[in-house]
């Protein structure tokens, strides 16, 4: 397997000190060139999972690899895109994207690299745009053309578009399942929309809540494109939500006891 994580446990002391678990016994294995959704209720610790994976949070027991090496840090093997663009306002387009490959290749490398991921996210046109005359869309593909110019072998994306709508979003899929398809990059993506990791995944990651552990491992067998097969879909994520309805329910519960406790 090419990214496999062993009995991974993550624990955090609250602010009376009591030991508090946001992920509890996780086991997964991912093969190379999978796209691969985690999904789940909020605090159930999707994000926190690939923040693991990424290097940028240490687990309290447990291992990943990611072909065959130990995570203990970030690595130049996984590229982030995070649910905010995050790029530096003062730099262009271009100039964003090559910022983390100065220390990589020489300066017309780094351009010529910027170049194609800027063309293959539709936006070539716009090297010399500045962030804020992106919109929200734009900027997001910007942030996934720097993730790819460092060619790594896993992109990790958490919630790349929750903040965008619809109409952009949808658009936006079909862009990442054309990169995907012709990188063949292994894919972690974190998403809270079951019909989002319905139409880009070959696997659904269904995670309970409190703490945070794996309910189901569904493989997606609908042909691609999937729009053209919208009955299945929704078979699919009406199977998909009869796991999550409990956990729902249960957050539903916390936060109204803890209300009522406060």
């Amino acid at each position: 397997m090419f990214i496999q994580i062993e009995h991974l446990n993550k624990q955090y002391n609250d602010k009376t000190g009591t030991p508090v678990d946001v992920l509890k016994d996780i086991n997964l294995e991912i093969d190379k060139g999978e796209f691969v959704s985690i999904l789940g209720p909020s605090g159930c610790g999707k994000s926190t999972l690939l923040s693991i994976v990424a290097g940028l949070t240490k687990s309290t027991t447990g291992e990943i690899t990611v072909g065959g090496n130990p995570i203990k840090k970030p690595g130049k093997d996984r590229g982030m895109v995070f649910q905010q663009a995050a790029l530096f306002p003062w730099l262009n387009v271009r100039d964003n994207v090559t910022f983390p490959l100065k220390k990589e290749m020489s300066k017309t490398d780094a351009r010529q690299q910027a170049a194609k991921y800027l063309h293959m996210v539709q936006l070539g046109n716009y090297q010399d745009h500045y962030p804020h005359e992106l919109s929200g869309g734009m900027q997001q593909r910007v942030a996934i053309a720097r993730a790819l110019a460092m060619d790594p072998e896993v992109l990790l994306m958490d919630e790349p578009f929750g903040a965008l709508d619809e109409q952009t979003r949808s658009r936006l899929h079909g862009q990442l399942e054309t990169i995907w398809m012709e990188t063949k990059k292994t894919v972690l993506f974190v998403t809270h929309s079951i019909s989002e990791s319905i139409k880009l995944s070959d696997r659904i990651i269904v995670m309970g809540t409190r703490p945070g552990t794996i309910l189901a491992d569904i493989k997606v067998e609908i042909p691609r494109p999937r729009d053209a097969h919208k009955e299945q879909m929704v078979q699919l994520e009406e199977h998909i939500m009869s796991y999550l309805k409990k956990e729902i329910d249960k957050v539903i519960s916390e936060e109204l006891a803890h209300e009522h406790s406060s």
